[in-house]
């Protein structure tokens, strides 16, 4: 009983610390903010691009090449790559952000014009409510959405002006996981008894094969499913094609709930051109998705990725909810490692104590 007391008079301890420490959040909240701006940003930014990088930095090594030379010559790579980028694509892709900005009250009273016809066809009249005016509710709407884009365009802004602090802290933690990469399970696995360690071992093999097989898959997936609907888009002569693409191709990251959202722009950019666009460019899409889904997905996963659908979705809005863009991006890769361990930890301490009972 004396060391139940203590149990719970330590938690309420703790209880008290936290509510005490909520009083005075505003203390905590710049601590945080700049702790994440400089640690937790840089370290899953690098994080990402080392499990990219680390293949062409393992290959020129086995090419008798010095690792740190390696990963020099890798960054020289990158930054002509970024120049061409700047060079050659943005300046495109820039104009058409321009040119979307400028045409936004275009296209909303275009839209309202397309709807308008729309309802003037018996079978999609019966769609919309008779006592509402419809016109009024969708152009409230745009108008919400229009005041949200202009509020996360501003957002980004501030994210580009504080990523300047980011572009000099995550190349430095980039060049030392790149080179000190594959010692980092052997440090965490050092921390065990000696008993485990092998099973340690294991385990950190299997975090790291999975959590790479997840990233470079994501890409080389998100990419191909960019250039199909970038031809897509192209051939249908949808405004904007590039923008959209890129939108959709960085959207795509977002696990399952992405794609659905990247669609709503490119469906609406159609429409206001025509109803055959709005109908052709759906069609791109879902051909490209099917296409992603069905053949290059799983050539490239194969059966890595044993996650059910309905899991996915409860955790990106799980993540989203409790740590936002950050928890909806990272959601995915930590449940994988947690599901590793779990399975690790069954499999050595319960699984034959419970078939035995």
């Amino acid at each position: 009983m004396n060391k139940f007391y203590k149990v719970c008079i330590g938690v309420i301890l703790v209880l008290v610390i936290i509510y005490l420490s909520s009083l005075v959040d505003f203390i905590f909240k710049p601590i945080l903010a700049l702790f994440s701006l400089l640690i937790i940003v840089p370290v899953l930014l690098s994080g990402f691009l080392y499990y990219l990088l680390r293949p062409i930095v393992n290959y020129l090594e086995k090419r008798k090449l010095n690792r740190s030379l390696a990963i020099l010559l890798l960054y020289v790579v990158i930054t002509m790559i970024l120049t061409g980028f700047i060079l050659g694509v943005w300046p495109s892709l820039s104009t058409q952000v321009e040119a979307l900005e400028r045409n936004a009250p275009h296209l909303f009273n275009a839209l309202a014009n397309q709807l308008a016809k729309l309802e003037e066809y018996p079978f999609l009249a019966n769609l919309f409510p008779e006592d509402k005016n419809t016109l009024t509710q969708i152009t409230e709407y745009l108008n919400k959405g229009f005041v949200f884009l202009s509020n996360y365009i501003t957002s980004l802004f501030s994210f580009f002006s504080n990523f300047a602090i980011i572009l000099f802290t995550f190349p430095i933690f980039l060049y030392y996981m790149l080179k000190e990469g594959g010692k980092f399970g052997q440090k965490i696995v050092s921390f065990m008894p000696k008993r485990f360690r092998e099973e340690g071992t294991e385990t950190m093999k299997d975090i790291d094969k999975a959590l790479s097989n997840f990233i470079v898959g994501k890409v080389l997936v998100n990419l191909a499913l960019g250039v199909l609907m970038y031809i897509g888009f192209t051939i249908i002569g949808l405004p904007y094609a590039l923008l959209l693409t890129v939108i959709a191709v960085i959207m795509n990251f977002i696990p399952f709930v992405g794609a659905i959202l990247s669609s709503i722009p490119i469906v609406i950019i159609g429409l206001v051109e025509s109803p055959s666009v709005a109908i052709w460019s759906l069609v791109v899409i879902l051909v490209a998705q099917q296409i992603q889904d069905n053949l290059v997905a799983p050539y490239i996963f194969g059966k890595q990725l044993d996650i059910h659908p309905l899991t996915t979705i409860i955790l990106v809005f799980a993540g989203g909810d409790l740590f936002g863009i950050v928890g909806i991006l990272v959601v995915i890769p930590v449940y994988m490692v947690i599901k590793i361990v779990v399975t690790r930890v069954y499999f050595r301490f319960f699984k034959d104590r419970w078939e035995e009972a």
